[in-house]
């Protein structure tokens, strides 16, 4: 599987499957962030809410000349042998009531599993931690304000307990959001992050009894 970070909340994950290349993206952003947004393929979109930082579909094509099908709700799907299931939670600590809901994805293709935890804005209920199962890569809202700060989304990948965990929504040059940066969730991680320009990674390469932190450069 190959990951690449695209910038806030928005990944490119790439898979053999059949021996065809599936490509699912996640949480598209428009200009608005201050970021340019990138023109991307895909077979799948998946949007954890409609914000215009996580929703913006204008510049993603099929890929091979298929049409790609988007998914933004709580729900079980499959697509190309690809596995979703969209899990409601909360934008906020208020149970949604000041910044509304959000969609948690877990995505599954071949043998790995990768969850994308949206615009995350509260520690997990049991019953969230249960329909999330087991998790191969962990994706992680980490700069505050409108999601987890780092210590909380420390705790929640203490919840989960992924075999890897990669940070995302947090301040990079250019964003014109104002939330914080990466660096205290780094910190209660154990300052242990490794940095890479994307990953690549089969789930015999991942960890089996400590939980790797990798931090990507944006593409």
């Amino acid at each position: 599987m190959n990951i690449s970070w695209l910038g806030h909340s928005c990944f490119e994950i790439r898979e053999k499957i059949d021996g065809k290349e599936v490509v699912v993206v996640t949480d598209p952003y428009n200009k608005d962030t201050g970021l340019f947004p990138p023109k991307l393929k895909a077979d799948v979109v998946t949007i954890s809410h409609h914000h215009f930082d996580h929703d913006f579909l204008e510049k993603v094509s099929g890929n091979n000349e298929d049409k790609f099908q988007v998914f933004d709700n709580p729900g079980e799907y499959e697509t190309k042998k690809v596995f979703l299931t969209g899990i409601m939670s909360a934008h906020d600590k208020n149970e949604g009531d000041k910044l509304g809901f959000n969609t948690i994805f877990r995505i599954e293709m071949e043998d790995m599993i990768v969850v994308h935890l949206g615009d995350l804005g509260a520690k997990l209920t049991e019953k969230q931690v249960e329909e999330i199962g087991e998790v191969d890569v962990l994706l992680v809202p980490v700069g505050g304000k409108y999601t987890l700060n780092g210590n909380e989304a420390a705790e929640v990948v203490r919840q989960i307990e992924p075999r890897l965990v990669i940070p995302m929504h947090y301040k990079i040059p250019g964003l014109t959001i104002d939330i914080g940066d990466e660096k205290a969730f780094i910190k209660e991680m154990g300052n242990k992050a490794e940095t890479l320009p994307r990953l690549k990674v089969t789930r015999k390469d991942l960890p089996e009894d400590n939980i790797r932190v990798v931090v990507l450069e944006k593409e």
